[in-house]
């Protein structure tokens, strides 16, 4: 069973993700209440400005009754520190807390594979082990990857504090085909190149898709969860991948093939969440290094 929302407020709605949430929603015939510093101009009422404006966000709550946070710094080089983790900490705080107060009882914030440290190490950093899942212990070093935690640390607050039902989305790599291309072509000709994303994606119809059922499903409480498509974004058998760039990481189920080492099975429980749009790869021996 679902419930489908009425209206829905989607921060972030400008970016490449909100732009495929907006689109995603009204094909499903959802009213969206937009909020960003720019104007997608495909929604019913649009909010200009920033997540963080208290204000704002909670004038964008009326009616609403589901929000979809994406609004956010993505990268830990794309502002200071200061500005990376506060400024993506205070408005996720900003959003869910006035949500509560508005009366919405369901939330999607969007995570990051990001989370674990991995991505965006400063110092090398491997995972504790593969398939990577929710209990594995998080490593962050850098801003982004600990605004999401604080993000995250918000959303099970609020569940506990008013009974919202919120979804921690942890993307991996995100994009469409043409933009997906010049990454599948970078780790056929340079292998290691995806090691510390553990080599994941996920089409942004399926990210989309993945937020609207966020949503819809039915639950209760805070729930971080792992998306990403059922095989990388390299053309070379992940035991390879894995023997040669993560050669002392523990393996704890076999990966075969070209199988994504991260575990999706808690995304696919809760929301019943299966991505439909996988890229094509030719698969390719590992040659000697």
């Amino acid at each position: 069973m679902s419930n489908v929302p009425s209206r829905v407020l989607v921060t972030g709605a400008a970016g490449r993700l909100g732009s495929a949430v907006l689109r995603d929603l009204a094909a499903h015939g959802v009213t969206v209440v937009g909020l960003d510093r720019v104007d997608p101009g495909t929604v019913d009422t649009f909010f200009f400005g920033s997540a963080s404006d208290l204000d704002l966000v909670a004038k964008a709550m009326a009616g609403v009754d589901a929000v979809i946070h994406l609004a956010a710094i993505p990268a830990p080089d794309r502002g200071t520190p200061e500005d990376v983790f506060i400024g993506n900490a205070a408005a996720t705080f900003v959003v869910l807390d006035q949500a509560a107060r508005a009366g919405v009882t369901r939330a999607v914030i969007a995570s990051s594979l990001s989370i674990t440290g991995l991505p965006f190490a400063p110092h090398p950093a491997v995972p504790d082990y593969v398939p990577i899942d929710e209990a594995m212990p998080l490593q962050a070093a850098d801003p982004y990857a600990l605004s999401k935690q604080a993000d995250e640390a918000t959303a099970a607050m609020v569940a506990r504090r008013d009974g919202m039902g919120v979804v921690a989305l942890r993307f991996p790599k995100l994009g469409t085909p043409e933009f997906l291309t010049e990454y599948a072509a970078e780790y056929r000709v340079a292998p290691g190149a995806g090691a510390n994303e553990v080599w994941s994606y996920l089409d942004m119809r399926d990210a989309a898709t993945a937020c609207r059922l966020g949503i819809t499903a039915q639950f209760t409480g805070a729930h971080p969860l792992y998306l990403a498509a059922p095989e990388t974004l390299s053309p070379y058998p992940t035991e390879d991948l894995l023997a040669r760039y993560l050669p002392d990481v523990p393996r704890r189920v076999p990966l075969p093939g070209r199988a994504v080492p991260i575990d999706t099975s808690a995304a696919t429980a809760l929301l019943g969440f299966t991505p439909e749009h996988l890229f094509d790869i030719t698969p390719a021996a590992l040659g000697a290094s």
